[in-house]
């Protein structure tokens, strides 16, 4: 063996993340704990990707109100890894207060809610007894689980076909469609059942409803979102060495004569040994080297799906639980968030999120002020009168993949045909829709197949995703 041979056998591999969302910092946070010298590229001003939070006024706001179930088991060790799982606790048992302003009777409360009995019994005494379906509508839900739980959600006909239609089969009416598979569906694949694949609903319902009896059981974060995915997780990648640039886009990936990589940014070429690709998909193609995917414009044929979320400070508390959603009405999901943003003087702040939000992404403020407010005040009687301090609006234009049918043949894996390039994103093949969990399985599962890659040994720390 020469001496220069020896030395680079000696030097310590270099990887380049691009992006610093969830799948980004994940990646960089494994490739870090295998001893890499890591560099992480975030063309914002902080970490955080889509789950971010900003200041208004004396106000800590998200830019989206995020859930996880107990089944994200990749988000929980994420959690776990910046030392933030205790500030975004679980439910103790799943239970959602659904209130229907539509019917004839006026306003109902119901809930969806599960018990400790095994798997599906967990759920029947909770559907049993949920007044916004019929004894009829009740039972075609419960034969409705059962098929699904039959269902492998990886099988590629189910990818072809949509949830609605799939539902129509086993019996399901509109009202059952409305009331229960939507309420569920929506905010998590963000999009209706008739245009959702019936593979990611499967998925979601199978895992989250018919795993385990705590698998749906909800977390949110209690504190900002920045202080979980920027602040913490910036100082878990500064212990470990991870060198962050914040504000710098990657200009240009291209292969060295020597087989490694060059990453070109604003005043700097960077040098690796590993390349982490952690952007949307249209950056994402934008960047890629050719040859490395047999058929890159197909990531341009993966749509994308907004998210709308509308913010409304009162002058006194309007709501005494921490969320609800609702039927017979515009308003979806509804989550109070005064203690987290740091809201004093006596006020309460809710966050409304409205998912697949095509049709009023683009609305003007004013013309969603005059829409919702009144909502609020048909679903919450005491927000009559109570004063509106503030009222504002995030949109996250393409928040998410679109979770069409045919998606799944779209969504690459991690590996590329160029050694040492990866993919990470939620819209990569992780078999899960957009979600934060999601993100976070592809930052693994791309860590983890440059290691492999590179001859490092290294623990999956999921096994189930091994």
């Amino acid at each position: 063996m020469t001496h220069d041979a020896t030395e680079r056998t000696d030097r310590q591999p270099r990887a380049v993340v691009v992006g610093g969302g969830l799948a980004g910092v994940t990646a960089a946070l494994r490739l870090a704990e295998a001893g890499l010298g890591v560099t992480l590229l975030e063309g914002r001003p902080r970490l955080g990707g889509l789950v971010f939070s900003f200041r208004r006024s004396d106000l800590s706001v998200d830019n989206g109100q995020h859930v996880y179930l107990r089944c994200c088991t990749a988000y929980r060790w994420f959690l776990d890894r910046i030392d933030g799982a205790r500030l975004a606790p679980l439910q103790d048992r799943l239970d959602v207060p659904v209130l229907d302003v539509g019917g004839p009777a006026g306003p109902r409360l119901g809930r969806i809610r599960r018990d400790a009995l095994p798997v599906p019994l967990h759920l029947a005494r909770g559907l049993a007894g949920y007044p916004h379906l019929s004894l009829a509508e009740r039972a075609s839900v419960g034969r409705a689980a059962l098929a699904l739980k039959k269902l492998d959600p990886a099988d590629p006909a189910l990818d072809g076909i949509d949830f609605a239609t799939w539902l129509g089969r086993y019996g399901q009416s509109p009202r059952a469609v409305e009331a229960l598979w939507d309420l569920i569906g929506v905010p998590t694949l963000n999009a209706p059942a008739a245009e959702s694949s019936m593979g990611l609903a499967a998925m979601v319902f199978k895992t989250g409803l018919l795993s385990e009896p705590g698998a749906a059981d909800i977390g949110w974060a209690h504190v900002p979102l920045g202080e979980l995915h920027d602040t913490r997780a910036a100082k878990e990648l500064d212990a470990l060495g991870v060198r962050t640039v914040l504000r710098t886009k990657a200009e240009r990936i291209s292969r060295t004569d020597g087989g490694r990589w060059t990453v070109e940014v604003p005043g700097e070429t960077l040098e690796a040994d590993v390349v982490v690709l952690a952007v949307p998909q249209q950056e994402t193609h934008g960047l890629l080297p050719e040859g490395a995917l047999d058929d890159p414009d197909r990531l341009l044929d993966i749509g994308t799906a907004p998210i709308l979320n509308l913010h409304v400070v009162y002058g006194r508390k309007v709501l005494k639980r921490p969320f609800f959603t609702a039927l017979g009405s515009p308003v979806q999901w509804v989550f109070d968030r005064t203690e987290s943003s740091g809201l004093t003087g006596g006020g309460q702040y809710l966050a409304v999120s409205q998912s697949a939000a095509q049709d009023e992404i683009d609305e003007p403020v004013a013309a969603l002020r005059a829409k919702y407010l009144p909502e609020m005040e048909r679903l919450l009687p005491a927000a009559r009168g109570a004063g509106v301090r503030d009222f504002f609006v995030t949109r996250e234009r393409t928040a998410t993949f679109a979770p069409a049918p045919g998606v799944g043949r779209l969504r690459p894996g991690a590996r590329t045909r160029a050694r040492g390039l990866y993919l990470a994103g939620a819209w990569t093949a992780t078999g899960w829709p957009a979600t934060m969990e999601g993100a976070v399985r592809s930052g693994l599962s791309a860590a983890g197949a440059a290691l492999s890659t590179l001859g490092r040994r290294h623990d999956h720390p999921l096994q189930e995703a091994a």
